[in-house]
């Protein structure tokens, strides 16, 4: 009979706990079966210990893992537990270690799999709406600026900026993407990031009949504007005849003439655009109340690739280390939103190496959230818009590299020392994808193919130019003040009335 720790180690390391946050496992048993009955009884005290922080959450910080699904945060786990030496599976990414829980259900109101438009419209407003539109209620007509009047849905950071509190959006995509768009525009078409991109026959771009995302960012009409916007497009911000100054053969986009950047620093006492990672790094707080900085002409590099921009860009943990200081400095509080806009991407391209590893960078972000912020007063939320068609199997062995072929365990449940096979007796991935640009028919033999290489596509089962969004749920984590709001399964759209309730923060 196995023999259960004592009363007295339980004790330390439950003190241990307490102090550090989390049980470490014991060296010395190394996950013997002491080891895992006394992990139990730790995480059982564990939460039993939780108690609901009713505080008035001053400061909300909303992160958006773009297609950050559960198979996503499970394999970007692995992922970073292996590259600290450990098996992985035993890992736990820093938003894992937030106390609460929840499932949302992500489907659109035209929709069964959503986009991130209507996704993000449903976290920012609490409404739910159509397929590729922007903070719009389901009564807009997709691409008609004719429709959107009447119909514009009061997003949270309108309500915090009526109220005086900061607003932030920082993101690795363009600033006006479908995700940080949804904080501050209106818009039938999530793609009319700037005039030159409105294909409403109704509308004459020329004549600013209607202000595209950009402009909206510029222009927005509540309290004082948004005080920090950080991520790429700069190319929406600048007219035709301006050449980029990172890329001098290119030139904005804008056909209405106006250069945003400019007109960002003009209308901000206070206010900074920066576009590179020097500017940036020279940027202080203290003294800078408006901050628009723009890395790309469109969006920003995946993690793993950010050293080949010669003119440097900011990691998504700088950008949001910068903005918390410049938005803490509002004594009546914060929103702020901070995506990891690239997951996304990565996914659609069948790339579980840039994928994971911007996830890995997006756990980084939110441990710097939690570094610079405290519970007491601040609300963070950890969630995703919606998933991917990924997932990984074949039985792999414990500890096998989550980026590897798979090799499974042996009738004695020791590692085999072949590959496993599929029926056409060819090896395959841990991590596939349903569908996408990963797809070969016959399939290919990967047995001398390097499968953790960057430019490596994960095989995917049905030939699609882009791998698709997924239906599934996906998660919440949540920290601080009216943390425990977030609990069982509930609409997506549920996230932005439990951050109302925890702000106390009025409908109007």
């Amino acid at each position: 009979m196995e023999k259960t720790p004592s009363w007295k180690n339980l004790l330390v390391t439950w003190v241990l706990v307490l102090i550090f946050g989390c049980p470490p496992f014991s060296s010395a048993l190394a996950e013997s079966p002491q080891e895992w009955y006394r992990q139990g009884q730790l995480a059982v005290k564990k939460a039993q210990a939780l108690n609901p922080n009713n505080c008035v959450a001053k400061n909300v910080i909303i992160m958006i893992g773009d297609g950050m699904n559960l198979p996503t945060v499970a394999a970007a786990r692995i992922l970073e537990g292996q590259s600290l030496g450990k098996k992985g599976e035993e890992h736990l990414l820093s938003f894992e270690k937030l106390p609460y829980v929840a499932l949302s259900k992500t489907y659109c109101t035209n929709a069964q799999v959503t986009d991130s438009a209507a996704a993000m419209t449903a976290i920012i407003t609490g409404v739910k709406t159509k397929d590729g539109v922007l903070s719009v209620n389901q009564n807009v007509t997709p691409h008609k600026a004719s429709t959107v009047p009447g119909n514009e849905l009061l997003t949270l950071f309108e309500n915090a900026e009526k109220r005086g509190l900061a607003t932030g959006v920082v993101t690795t995509t363009t600033v006006t993407h479908a995700t940080p768009g949804a904080c501050y525009a209106h818009s039938p078409d999530r793609d009319w990031e700037c005039d030159a991109n409105i294909t409403d026959t109704d509308t004459d771009p020329a004549n600013a009949a209607f202000p595209d995302i950009a402009r909206q960012l510029i222009e927005f009409p509540y309290g004082n504007g948004l005080e920090v916007a950080l991520g790429g497009g700069r190319a929406y911000f600048q007219p035709t005849t301006t050449p980029d100054p990172e890329y001098p053969t290119k030139f904005g986009k804008r056909k209405d003439g106006r250069d945003l950047t400019q007109e960002w620093v003009a209308k901000y006492a206070g206010g900074a655009y920066v576009w590179n990672k020097a500017q940036f790094d020279a940027i202080d707080p203290a003294t800078t109340h408006h901050l628009l900085g723009l890395f790309e002409q469109s969006h920003m590099r995946y993690a793993k690739d950010r050293a080949k921009d010669a003119a440097g860009e900011p990691s998504l943990s700088e950008m949001t280390a910068k903005a918390i200081d410049i938005l803490a400095k509002n004594k009546k509080g914060y929103v702020l939103m901070v995506e990891g806009g690239r997951i996304d991407h990565a996914h659609h391209e069948n790339s579980a190496y840039h994928a994971l590893n911007d996830t890995v960078e997006f756990a980084k972000a939110v441990q710097v959230a939690m570094e610079k912020t405290h519970c007491r007063d601040t609300l963070i939320v950890v969630t995703a818009d919606h998933g991917h068609v990924i997932t990984f199997t074949g039985y792999p062995t414990r500890g096998n590299p989550i980026l590897g072929k798979v090799v499974g365990n042996d009738y004695w449940g020791e590692p085999t020392a072949n590959l496993t096979l599929g029926t056409d007796g060819l090896p395959f991935t841990t991590l596939l994808y349903g569908n996408g640009p990963g797809y070969k028919n016959p399939r290919g033999n990967l047995t001398a193919v390097d499968t953790t290489a960057p430019t490596y596509k994960q095989q995917s089962a049905v030939p699609w130019g882009s791998d698709g969004h997924s239906g599934e749920d996906c998660p919440i984590y949540a920290g601080g003040p009216g943390a425990h709001l977030f609990h069982g399964v509930q609409e997506q759209s549920y996230i932005f009335h439990a951050i109302m309730e925890a702000m106390k923060l009025k409908y109007r």
